[in-house]
């Protein structure tokens, strides 16, 4: 009693392909959804699916020629006009960077600043520190390497360095 099913065509071969049974529709709703799905994937559509594929084929058409449409080539004074606002912004983008690279560069010297300052005060001994200060400075030596000590501070430093007992340089740990 399996009646034949008008042949579908594959697409690609050019053979018909088609159920070879034919499943009655109580049967059909109790298979599992795999099954219905490849029993039903070698069926006609139903009509209503036909319609929905044909209304989606009008819709991609339409959308296709409004496309088409509306990209008609920009005049001469619209490209000109993109192009400047184009490189604007470019330009700002680059200002953008500089900007965040100096901030980090600045920030980058900040902590090292600090960090030396630690290892400095860290020192036990006030000759060590004085020492590591004047071979490493917090910050870089990019301003005038001139002297950056006042008279007192001047006069410190020389007693320090010239006490060789270390009385004024031994700290109380």
């Amino acid at each position: 009693m399996s009646r034949k099913l008008p042949p579908i065509d594959d697409g690609e071969t050019g053979g018909k392909l088609y159920n070879r049974k034919k499943i009655p529709p109580e049967k059909l709703k109790k298979l599992a959804p795999q099954l219905r799905s490849r029993y039903l994937a070698y069926e006609e559509p139903s009509k209503d699916v036909t319609d929905a594929a044909n209304a989606s084929m009008k819709r991609l058409l339409e959308n296709k020629k409004r496309f088409v449409r509306d990209n008609v080539p920009a005049s001469q004074e619209e490209e000109e006009e993109r192009d400047k606002h184009e490189k604007l912004i470019g330009q700002l983008k680059a200002a953008e960077a500089r900007n965040r690279l100096r901030i980090m560069r600045l920030r980058y010297q900040a902590n090292r600043a600090q960090e030396i300052s630690h290892l400095i005060s860290c020192q036990t001994v006030a000759l060590k520190a004085v020492r590591l200060q004047a071979l490493v400075p917090p910050y870089s030596e990019m301003r005038d390497k001139g002297d950056q000590l006042d008279k007192f501070d001047r006069k410190r430093v020389e007693a320090l360095l010239e006490d060789n007992i270390g009385l004024l340089t031994n700290r109380i740990s």
